[in-house]
């Protein structure tokens, strides 16, 4: 048994970086999800919050301050944005998402976050920033349920809008199932020099 990795500073944490809908849209959006379980049986479709992931990472308890120190820094530089959704779409023969309709301006929020690049690689592994902003409705699907879903969900109507004036940090212990909230950082837009003073 490596002693090192047992104690609790060296301990591996997972994190995510989500931005989370309003009660009533977050309600809505499982109610898409568990009618996609009932009718398909997909288990997935039950699992995992409604809400955009930005980035998944893995660090070092001990880094978890300077870390968190770093992502409210670039959370204060960051405007909150309108998030628009409408309709479904799908990644070819396996997953079904509600498509975010202003992917350009969620990814620069993404691209915000890369500052922090080099304080989310914990244990070796290098953080994952998604390329294509979305909400999950069903992943791993079986090849000949997906077939049949995306028939039905071609022509299926969802929209909704939020605004995203923070984030969240979400966190669980390396090999568990479930994600905490750790913390939400407000997007707030401050002009640079309010953000160097900020670190002093």
């Amino acid at each position: 048994m490596n002693t090192e990795l047992s104690m609790p500073g060296y301990r591996p944490n997972e994190y995510l970086l989500v931005l989370s809908p309003h009660e009533d849209l977050r309600q809505k959006i499982s109610g898409v999800k568990k009618e996609f379980f009932e009718r398909y049986g997909v288990q997935t479709a039950l699992m995992g919050r409604p809400q955009i992931t930005l980035a998944r990472f893995t660090q070092l308890e001990m880094m978890e301050e300077r870390l968190m120190n770093k992502l409210r820094l670039i959370s204060m530089g960051l405007p909150p944005i309108k998030i628009e959704l409408n309709g479904f779409g799908n990644y070819p023969t396996h997953s079904l998402f509600i498509n975010v309709v202003n992917k350009n301006q969620v990814k620069n929020i993404i691209n915000g976050f890369k500052e922090a690049r080099r304080l989310m690689k914990g244990g070796g592994e290098n953080p994952h920033f998604i390329d294509d902003p979305c909400i999950p409705v069903s992943i791993r699907i079986q090849k000949e349920v997906f077939k049949e879903a995306l028939k039905e969900y071609a022509s299926k109507h969802f929209t909704g809008r939020f605004i995203a004036d923070h984030i969240i940090v979400l966190k669980r212990r390396k090999g568990e199932m479930k994600y905490q909230v750790l913390e939400r950082m407000a997007l707030q837009y401050l002009p640079v020099h309010t953000l160097q003073g900020a670190l002093f």
